[in-house]
């Protein structure tokens, strides 16, 4: 009985682990974490999952906006850090609404492809980047801006141009056309 107790406490213990960054074995078939109450499949692109999501809903209005659904339903592959509505609800009052304006359609894409790396990089290649860099990994986003991704604690922590940072609170979610994780703050360019 002790026996089977430890057992079932070291299986615990390892998918929790596992399920920290969403990390599967190199042959195991990625599995999808619900994101917004909602299933994710890794047989629909970036904007077909996230439409099914209640916490990106904000996410999906302004990509719609910023005429990007296009780009985000191409083969990519891309690597999408995707702020929740909570997120968006942070910036300063009436942020959201000037940057949906049309007139505002060319800040509000670029705010947008700062939040995407070009390539398919989960959370272990973040994790090797960062090892690889020494603690930090500068990445190359679709706007031509850079941003940095640390580890504090047992999260990767993402840095924008400004100085703000957003933390992955849902790592690994795979797509046809890349992957996403989900962040807790919008970042923003220089």
């Amino acid at each position: 009985m002790k026996k089977l107790v430890i057992a079932v406490g070291v299986s615990v213990l390892l998918g929790a682990c596992a399920g920290g960054m969403g990390m599967s074995g190199s042959n195991a078939t990625p599995s999808n974490p619900m994101v917004g109450g909602a299933a994710m499949y890794p047989t629909k692109d970036i904007v077909d999952n996230a439409v099914n999501s209640k916490d990106h809903t904000t996410l999906v209005a302004a990509v719609k906006a910023a005429d990007l659904v296009g780009t985000l339903k191409s083969p990519g592959p891309f690597t999408v850090f995707a702020p929740t509505n909570a997120a968006f609800a942070a910036l300063p009052a009436g942020t959201v609404d000037s940057l949906l304006r049309p007139e505002n359609k060319p800040t509000l894409a670029k705010v947008l492809t700062y939040h995407v790396v070009p390539g398919r990089m989960d959370g272990a290649a973040l994790m090797s980047a960062i090892k690889a860099g020494g603690g930090k990994a500068t990445l190359k986003t679709a706007s031509g801006g850079t941003l940095t991704a640390t580890m504090s604690g047992g999260n990767v922590v993402v840095s924008d141009a400004k100085g703000g940072t957003a933390t992955v609170t849902i790592a690994n979610v795979y797509q046809s056309n890349g992957v996403i994780h989900v962040v807790d703050k919008v970042l923003l360019p220089g």
